[in-house]
């Protein structure tokens, strides 16, 4: 209750999906070449799930039967362009932004609680579990799967739950999620 008597209700946002192309796409050991006139940049260590087979209208019952399995992704953000970019696609357009590997895992029982640890030049920068995301994996696809149908190998990163660590040109960023692997990139 605040000073004056009435009650605060913090309503939480929405699931917020963006499409980023296929172009940014990068593979274990490729190379992120950001920007850096614009400004800072992030990598943000994500959860990402590859659709298994066409997707539409899923329910909380049956989204994970479409799931063919679960990888990592690296979304690196040209950090200041975020601020006045309010679709982001100039902050997360850039080559090489979205560094997805090392393999496709298809044996996970839960993803709604696996760790994630990022490291830059093999010092420990962040580290978290996918139940800190602020929607589940089983909410992301039922959400996005209200607007457009992912077809198979299509890919949905689930958000950073507190895995966003700045980074500088010549840094090498590894990003771990239990149960998958390791996924390495280096910084331009």
């Amino acid at each position: 209750m605040s000073e004056s008597g009435t009650t605060t209700i913090i309503t939480p946002l929405p699931i917020q999906p963006w499409l980023k192309s296929v172009h940014t796409v990068a593979g274990p050991n490729d190379v992120i070449e950001p920007s850096w006139r614009v400004g800072a940049v992030n990598v943000e260590g994500e959860l990402a799930v590859v659709i298994g087979k066409s997707a539409f209208a899923l329910t909380a019952e049956n989204a994970l039967d479409h799931v063919l399995g679960y990888t990592i992704a690296n979304d690196a953000t040209n950090a200041a362009r975020a601020v006045i970019d309010e679709r982001l696609f100039q902050a997360k357009s850039g080559n090489h932004f979205t560094p997805l590997g090392p393999w496709i895992e298809t044996d996970i029982a839960d993803p709604g609680n696996l760790g994630i640890n990022v490291t830059v030049n093999g010092r420990a920068e962040a580290r978290s579990r996918t139940f800190n995301l602020s929607s589940g994996v089983v909410e992301c696809l039922v959400h996005v799967t209200k607007w457009m149908a992912p077809e198979p190998g299509d890919v949905v990163m689930t958000g950073a739950p507190g895995t966003i660590v700045g980074v500088q040109p010549g840094d090498t960023v590894a990003m771990t999620i239990d149960g998958i692997g390791t996924l390495v990139n280096d910084v331009a």
